[in-house]
């Protein structure tokens, strides 16, 4: 027997249900990929991820990260959710912060308080993008008909992948990020974020409106995604379309209320964006693996 967490991650709610949530198996030495793959195959939750012992001697734990149908390299919630059932299992970070290994390197995740509904807000430095940059005008005009938007309705498009291999578009509001109805099989393979922009005092404490379409990793739209969040800041941020700090609401298409909390700070290797939220603990028992 392992011991095994579920977490609500990217929620301020009081209780799970209104984020996006991660399975983690503890203490995971000994599982083959094979097994590892079975399992998340069987949670069917976007990601499922195995707490290891780090080979790098300045990280805290290793993360391995699945979703029903891959292993990905980087994920933003699978990264808090881990790191909130790392620490809730009585992990001590050896810094002044975590440092989780993974496949995309190692990543620092940052404690930053309780949230409003008892979680504890976590924080990750976002990676650096892998792939970045203008989308060329044929994957462009798939993306449009994937989603059902006209030529002029797309602000702009760019790649803003950090590991999943996120492609990214800029629509003219927040309305209409909430009314696309994706086309699976136009997006079939694909990875992809839209992001519009609240109108100013119309949400409530939230800037954009996110919502990520998973059609190449497990086929659904993805409740609160801290890659895509990361991505979509690094590129927006970067081109002067946002300002730090900002809020991303993403979920509110599925009920969900997931709230992203992006801000610019000054770390170690000098000005890192830093994607974080709330983080709440809300199953813990073992599992026979």
């Amino acid at each position: 027997m392992r011991r095994f967490s579920q977490v609500d991650v990217f929620t301020e709610a009081p209780g799970p249900g209104l984020g996006n949530p991660v399975a983690v198996v503890h203490d995971a030495e000994g599982l083959d990929d094979a097994a590892m793959q079975a399992f998340a195959r069987w949670t069917n939750l976007s990601e499922t991820t195995f707490l290891l012992p780090p080979r790098d001697p300045s990280a805290d734990y290793r993360l391995r990260i699945f979703t029903p149908g891959r292993e990905l390299p980087f994920a933003g919630h699978p990264t808090l959710g881990s790191a909130r059932a790392w620490l809730a299992a009585g992990g001590e970070p050896r810094a002044g912060h975590l440092v989780q290994e993974c496949g995309a390197g190692l990543v620092a995740v940052h404690r930053g308080g309780t949230t409003p509904g008892g979680g504890e807000r976590l924080a990750f430095t976002a990676p650096p993008l892998v792939r970045s940059g203008a989308v060329d005008e044929g994957l462009l005009a798939q993306l449009r008909r994937g989603l059902g938007l006209a030529e002029g309705d797309v602000v702009d498009a760019a790649w803003t992948d950090n590991g999943p291999g996120w492609v990214s578009l800029l629509l003219r509001d927040a309305a209409a990020v909430l009314a696309l109805e994706p086309d699976p099989a136009e997006l079939a393979g694909l990875e992809v974020g839209v992001v519009g922009p609240h109108p100013a005092g119309a949400a409530e404490g939230v800037d954009v409106e996110v919502r990520a379409f998973a059609f190449g990793a497990v086929g659904v739209e993805d409740p609160v995604t801290g890659s895509l969040n990361a991505g979509l800041a690094q590129w927006l941020l970067g081109s002067g379309r946002l300002s730090a700090p900002y809020v991303a609401a993403q979920g509110t298409a599925l009920g969900r209320r997931g709230r992203v909390h992006v801000d610019v700070v000054d770390g170690d290797g000098g000005r890192e964006v830093r994607v974080g939220g709330g983080t709440l603990l809300g199953v813990t028992g073992e599992v026979a693996l």
